[in-house]
């Protein structure tokens, strides 16, 4: 597609706290590329919204009141929207971390970092990367799941330390720098863990590895 007629991306955001989400929802409308926000401060509004409209991208917070951020996930799931998820928080504990990650989320970003970096996340989120600090990936991993792989499935060392970097949220060519290799062996690497995972994206390779897969990484 031209890039003169790319559409821009729908971003729903949903918070509960007026003036956080009215500042970055107006932080968000101009950013090139971003239509203007759609915001909400409920789950059942978000759903709602999710109804009447596509968005390419949900920023979540976590509390909502009676409701949660996982709350959210799966009523959105049953309803057939299949977008991206970046939570959007002031904190979240490990076992709920893991839940979030079960649930399909595509990273966690913590309220304290800057504009700039949400952005970053966002536009990182929309390219098929996971966006998770890498201190809470490893405590959620350690709360998540039980081990279940197959003896023939167990990931090789070279699979490992890629895996570990798509946690980072780095790209191939920065994951090849990191290990020595080129950024083929990379792609061949993926391919081979999501052969192995049985998924197609890398978020969904950090939600199985996290639930059948922990004891390896």
């Amino acid at each position: 597609m031209p890039e003169s007629v790319k559409r821009d991306i729908a971003i729903l955001l949903v918070d509960d706290h007026a003036l956080f989400r009215e500042s970055v929802a107006r932080l968000l409308g101009v950013e090139p590329g971003f239509q203007a926000v759609t915001h909400c401060d409920s789950v059942d509004e978000a759903l709602a919204a999710l109804q009447k409209k596509r968005f390419d991208i949900v920023l979540l917070d976590f509390d909502l009141g009676e409701r949660d951020g996982t709350d959210f996930m799966h009523l959105a799931r049953q309803q057939g929207f299949t977008g991206k998820v970046l939570i959007v928080t002031a904190g979240v504990n490990k076992e709920e971390a893991a839940e979030l990650i079960r649930s399909g989320i595509s990273g966690i970003f913590m309220k304290h970092h800057s504009a700039a970096l949400l952005m970053e996340g966002i536009r990182d989120v929309l390219a098929g990367k996971v966006w998770f600090d890498r201190e809470l990936l490893q405590e959620a991993v350690a709360a998540g799941g039980t081990c279940q792989e197959a003896e023939e499935s167990r990931f090789t060392e070279r699979e490992r330390q890629v895996l570990s970097y798509v946690f980072e949220g780095l790209t191939n060519k920065e994951i090849a720098d990191r290990i020595g290799a080129t950024e083929s062996t990379v792609k061949a690497t993926l391919q081979h863990l999501f052969y192995k995972t049985g998924v197609r994206t890398r978020s969904q390779l950090v939600r199985i590895a996290l639930e059948q897969h922990k004891n390896e990484l």
